[in-house]
């Protein structure tokens, strides 16, 4: 019967699309709260170097160290958060008037506080203790 090797090889391409489609969904998950981040936070101390170069008023984000820092407009206060998209898990790319960019699904969050502003995030950047000595920045726990 020439007419099923056609229809069995249709079936099989289906099933095989079916399956790249589960896992292109499952890689928009979000069950974890945190995406596909492993760890977003630092589990030891991460020197980030002089605390002048973040702006009063204003942000760094390091993208190496996966982390972005604020300072208060007076300039004596720092926080730290995750530069890891709680949704998916990817790097934050960009920071621009104290909102930072997911690159990945355009999800963008506040600097200052770590709030989700646009989804599809919801959950906000986890805080990260930070420290400074000797007019540098630690991000992460004590030593």
């Amino acid at each position: 019967m020439p007419g099923q090797p056609a229809a069995r090889r249709t079936v099989l391409k289906g099933a095989a699309l079916a399956g790249a489609a589960g896992l292109g969904a499952a890689a928009c998950s979000t069950e974890s709260k945190l995406g596909h981040a492993q760890n977003p936070v630092p589990t030891a101390p991460v020197h980030l170097g002089e605390a002048e170069v973040v702006p009063a008023g204003g942000a760094r984000l390091y993208r190496d160290q996966r982390l972005v820092v604020c300072r208060s407009a007076d300039g004596q206060q720092y926080k730290a958060f995750s530069a890891q998209c709680t949704h998916a898990g990817c790097a934050l790319d960009e920071v621009v008037d104290n909102e930072a960019n997911c690159p990945c699904h355009g999800s963008r969050f506040d600097v200052t506080t770590g709030k989700a502003l646009k989804g599809p995030a919801t959950v906000p950047l986890p805080e990260v203790p930070l420290t400074t000595e000797n007019g540098n920045l630690i991000a992460g726990p004590p030593a």
